[in-house]
């Protein structure tokens, strides 16, 4: 089977099966982070992420400081699903002959403004050029860190939690798609309000550092949404050896997205399962724990929590509950850079 034939996932699979063990490494592929370490009462937290123009982004749907900033947000959110905090960060850009150096100085600006709003600092990087091909690159490795003990991961999930996610979901699908379908006659609020949710993410980090600190007995495994809910969800499960019962009527959404939906003659839920890049957290929480989480979460940040569902064996599969308790086959239908 050729690589064009295998699915992101594969690949990663494929090319990484190999990997010598290292006595440093607490954590390898397989997660929102590495986790390393280094000595001391802190690990560190490393993750990397690419923005490509034509493929993540234009110029002529962003500006070039939200493409900075998106550069950024997106990183962040790695170590924010791990518990961690961002430190340090290493900017590659690979630049087409066309680009101006305004336009790069602009994105820069955005790259900057979104690691000041985080408190990282941009320790190095690299620029090369990008031949003959036309498109920018922005490569970014981030560094964070995390105490010991705190780090939530994807494989600590077992049957019986209580699977929450913060905020609402499908807001940034939703922006998207006005983006990409402008003619409709969207009302002019939601529609800017669910524009600037996809072109800049919010990365959880505050929330994510609460839900660490409450401890692996509490909170049991975490994951962000980038793929989309659905194929998430299914990353979680797969390294957890779990299942999932998902209540379809408990899933948050916005009003500005339900708006937005009725205009497009969208199923609004099918933005909040597949949609991806809302950058929000999905955790599961052990049974008995759930107002400890809401108190612990709500009250520090007041960012909203949900619960959305169960986690079952990992023969029952993963489940969509209907109102009306019909159950269906969840099928994940998320990103895959290798399928687009």
């Amino acid at each position: 089977m050729g690589a064009s034939r295998l699915s992101e996932f594969e690949l990663i699979a494929l090319l990484t099966r190999n990997l010598p063990l290292h006595p440093g490494v607490v954590l390898g592929v397989g997660d929102d982070c590495a986790i390393l370490d280094t000595g001391g009462n802190t690990l560190l937290l490393a993750t990397c992420d690419s923005l490509v123009e034509g493929v993540h982004f234009t110029f002529q749907t962003y500006s070039p400081e939200q493409i900075g900033q998106r550069a950024v947000a997106i990183n962040i959110s790695d170590i924010a699903a791990m518990g961690g905090e961002p430190r340090f960060a290493l900017i590659s850009l690979i630049l087409p002959l066309r680009q101006s150096q305004e336009l790069i100085e602009r994105v820069y600006a955005g790259l900057l403004q979104e690691a000041e709003q985080f408190a990282i600092a941009i320790v190095g990087g690299n620029i090369s050029g990008a031949g003959k091909s036309e498109q920018l690159v922005i490569d970014i490795t981030l560094l964070g860190s995390i105490e010991r003990g705190n780090a939530l991961m994807r494989s600590g999930a077992r049957v019986g939690d209580i699977l929450f996610v913060t905020g609402s979901l499908g807001d940034s699908a939703a922006g998207l798609y006005t983006i990409l379908h402008p003619g409709n006659a969207y009302p002019s609020e939601e529609r800017d309000a669910l524009r600037s949710v996809h072109r800049i993410p919010r990365p959880r980090v505050r929330e994510g550092r609460i839900l660490g600190q409450l401890g692996p007995e509490t909170v049991t495994a975490m994951i962000d949404i980038s793929d989309g809910l659905s194929g998430d969800l299914q990353h979680l499960c797969e390294r957890s050896n779990v299942g999932a019962r998902i209540d379809t009527m408990q899933l948050p959404l916005s009003q500005a997205l339900r708006t937005i939906a009725s205009v497009a003659g969208h199923d609004p839920f099918d933005w909040a399962l597949h949609g991806g890049e809302d950058y929000e957290l999905l955790f599961s929480v052990a049974p008995g724990k759930e107002d400890l989480v809401f108190q612990a979460v709500q009250s520090a940040t007041g960012t909203s929590i949900t619960a959305i569902g169960i986690l079952c064996p990992a023969e029952e599969g993963m489940k969509l509950v209907s109102p009306v308790g019909q159950e269906k086959v969840l099928v994940p239908r998320s990103w895959d850079h290798l399928k687009q």
